[in-house]
């Protein structure tokens, strides 16, 4: 070969890989530069482009050229799209069940907004981790932005609550984390001599987090007991949500101070309502009375109604260790027996809990209506009472019922007339109220399922939720009106993306809405489907539909009870916000930013409560089931459908409002299409059909406690509904109706 053949050959050649070298420098920086883009290694970047081997080294030359020019970074060994500073944010994670999350911005003022992070872009974070975000403006929902973690700055937690699975070589365990979910193993390493039985239930060092490749490896810190034995249930919840279980000493010894009774000293500070009767209205386990009323009526037709609120912050003053601990704590957590006080039980169950026949420290909201329920007078006041009586919500129920004698009786039927004019009212400015029940496990004092008790929303909650709102609205309004600050509680009004979707939902089961409803619209709605079996699961998906009410010092108003001013004063003792409230009320103002800071924590530590609350409660109705089980086999459960899905129904099991899984795979009777515009799913050949609100038979087939899962066979003789056969004026199926009346709707927290 001539020398000018070979110089022609490797101008050729250099002309070859000048090309691929281009071509594939556009096609890796379009990739790292593309909005789904996650940090990745080397290899892993090279797979991802399915590259072949031959290309190693000039893709090493490309990595390296795009990192000249800024276009990509290695952090920790990944490769990541660097990004201008106006796109790149720093907060909180906080992670869903579900794997997705928000983070929460450090600084609001460069975004208002939580940043969406989708599942597949949250690089292993878990809840509670320092970020940095790299927000897409391109793409903004009713989430909100949308974002991806590049870097995580500072683990939230050292240590992770975990049950072991299954046991490994050389003294390490497989581990499940519920905190990290089923997709991410765990591998846990003891100390010569000690070892782990599968089932349970520890607290673990974190020494190396993982990745979706690779496991998270962690050391033993210490067991906490097995998932067999239910009196651990509560602690590993503790352990696995990072509440705070016991007082620091300084903070008991504080409350101890106090004594047990009220001093005379204090009595004469205050106006004297001993002279009024007052009585609470609680559940039968409640210990921590923070709310007494009282009602008359004059000659004139007017009503005095008083709400009196527990003095707390007589007790907990501003910077003591009590206030100190309560604002670390937030709120009290509510378990199945069993509650996680706010406050040491010196003053929550004692001093502070309005029990009847003993002077109580208050501050009471005194308030004056006309025949028609409109407010002509109001005072608010640091008092003094004693109540009269202790009432359970079933005890006054019976009185009113007339089962039960009692001297307060007549105060009792003046309270449900009071009750029914305030709801009137709440009605006409267009609040929606569904009055769903609440199902409560019982357990006995090893924390072992006994049953199960069905609290219905009736009059006598109503009544004390009429009172307490008002008086709440009343308080906010006030304040509000003498122009302070404060921790207003808030909800903001739903997306119209998510008012377009229930009124397709609603449409698909025969009533008509608007595509962005008004409330009336909504009031009507529901007039009527509470008449029908769909009722409950339209209220339940209008709820899911609805934003979080939150805490804030911006006060944007209640969209939920249709409310320009609201905020939380009724329940010092279980609640922070309420507490910084009452210090408002009575002369000790607070700075916005520092208010700020309180209801976004308080906001914060209220989801993780709820969170392991449910975990517990969950648990509870599993054990419950599993023993049920043992009882009877082949035992048949009522279900109704909640969501159907083109891969699967979602049901709750009416007898323990637990929701669980279908797979279209497990119905086994047909070949099941999904169709979208109807929102069911029919088979093909029989044409039966599944639908949201249906009545369906289940025998169970398996309880898995460590990862909280039930597993159902769905029972042929007693299945599915038969063809719609047309709807009547409510929007009634004709055939078979559900008789489900259920709900996981909580009274603890009220909105």
């Amino acid at each position: 070969m001539s020398k000018k053949q070979k110089s022609s050959n490797a101008s050729e050649r250099s002309e070859k890989q000048s090309k691929l070298f281009n071509n594939l420098l556009k096609t890796t920086q379009q990739f790292v530069q593309g909005r789904g883009f996650a940090p990745v290694t080397f290899g892993e970047l090279f797979t991802k482009l399915h590259l072949h081997e031959q290309h190693t080294e000039i893709f090493k030359a490309i990595l390296h050229d795009l990192t000249q020019q800024g276009i990509v970074e290695i952090v920790r060994g990944k490769y990541t799209c660097k990004s201008t500073q106006d796109d790149t944010v720093t907060g909180t994670l906080r992670l869903h069940p579900r794997g997705f999350g928000f983070v929460k911005p450090d600084d609001a003022t460069k975004l208002t907004q939580d940043i969406f992070i989708p599942k597949h872009l949250t690089e292993n974070a878990v809840d509670g981790d320092h970020v940095e975000v790299l927000v897409n403006y391109e793409s903004i929902s009713e989430k909100g932005p949308e974002g991806r973690i590049t870097t995580i700055i500072t683990r939230g937690r050292t240590h992770l609550a975990g049950i072991v699975r299954e046991a490994g070589r050389n003294g390490t365990y497989n581990a499940y984390a519920p905190m990290l979910g089923l997709s991410q193993s765990v591998i846990v390493e003891t100390t010569p001599g000690e070892t782990l039985q599968v089932g349970d239930r520890i607290v673990m060092k974190v020494i190396d987090w993982g990745n979706k490749e690779f496991p998270t490896t962690a050391m033993l810190a210490r067991r906490l007991g097995h998932i067999s034995d239910p009196s651990c249930d509560i602690n590993a919840s503790i352990e696995e949500f990072q509440l705070r279980r016991e007082f620091p000493s300084l903070a008991v010894e504080e409350a101890r101070t106090f004594g047990t009774t009220v001093p005379l000293s204090e009595i004469k500070k205050r106006e004297d309502l001993r002279s009024l009767t007052c009585f609470t209205i609680d559940p039968d386990t409640a210990k921590d009375f923070d709310d007494a009323i009282s009602l008359t009526k004059d000659a004139g037709g007017h009503y005095h109604l008083g709400v009196h609120i527990a003095d707390v912050s007589h007790y907990v003053s501003k910077g003591s260790h009590l206030d100190i601990e309560a604002q670390m704590r937030c709120n009290s957590t509510y378990f199945p027996g069993f509650c996680l006080p706010m406050l040491p039980r010196e003053l929550s169950d004692n001093l502070c809990s309005l029990k009847p026949n003993v002077n109580r420290l208050t501050a009471s909201v005194l308030m004056e209506f006309d025949p028609q329920g409109e407010l002509v007078n109001y005072r608010m006041v640091r008092s003094v009472i004693k109540s009269a009586k202790r009432f359970t919500y079933k005890e006054a129920k019976a009185v009113l019922d007339g089962k039960k004698k009692s001297v307060h009786a007549p105060t009792l039927h003046l309270m449900t007339e009071m009750c029914a004019i305030l709801k009137r009212k709440r009605y006409e400015r267009g609040s929606v109220e569904f009055g769903m029940p609440e199902l409560v496990i019982l357990v006995d004092k090893d924390g072992v399922p006994s049953g199960t008790d069905y609290v219905v929303y009736d009059i006598t909650h109503q009544l004390v939720e009429e009172f307490m709102l008002k008086a709440n609205e009343l308080v906010a309004w006030h304040l509000s009106k003498q122009g302070k600050h404060l921790t207003y509680r808030v909800h903001d009004v739903p997306s119209e993306e998510n008012m377009k979707d229930f009124s397709l939902l609603a449409m698909a089961f025969g009533f008509h809405l608007s595509q962005t409803p008004t409330t009336k619209e909504i009031q009507k709605l529901f007039d009527e489907a509470m008449e029908t079996p769909y009722g409950q699961y339209l209220a339940t998906s209008y709820i899911r539909r609805m934003r979080l009410a939150m805490y804030s010092s911006d006060n944007i108003g209640h969209y939920g009870l249709s409310l320009e001013h609201y905020c939380h004063f009724t329940s010092p003792i279980r609640r922070y916000v309420d507490l910084v409230v009452h210090r408002i009320l009575f002369h000790e103002p607070e700075e916005k930013n520092k208010l700020e800071l309180i209801a976004s924590r308080c906001s914060e530590q209220e989801r993780i409560s709820a969170k392991a609350e449910s975990s517990v409660t969950v648990l509870k109705k599993l054990r419950l089931l599993e023993m049920q089980r043992k009882e009877n086999p082949r035992r048949e459960y009522e279900a109704v459908i909640t969501r159907v899905k083109n891969f699967g129904i979602y049901f709750e099991i009416v007898e323990l409002l637990l929701e669980s899984y279908l797979h279209v795979s497990e119905l086994e009777s047909d070949y099941y299409v999904y169709d979208d515009a109807e929102v069911i799913l029919k088979g093909r050949n029989t044409g039966q059909i599944y639908r949201a609100g249906d009545k369906i038979s289940l025998m169970l087939k398996d309880v898995d406690l460590i990862t909280l899962e039930s597993k159902w066979h769905l029972l042929s003789d007693n299945g599915p509904i038969a063809p719609r056969r047309g709807k009547n004026k409510l929007g009634q199926r004709k055939g078979r109706p559900s008789k489900h009346r259920g709900s996981k709707s909580t009274k603890k927290r009220r909105k």
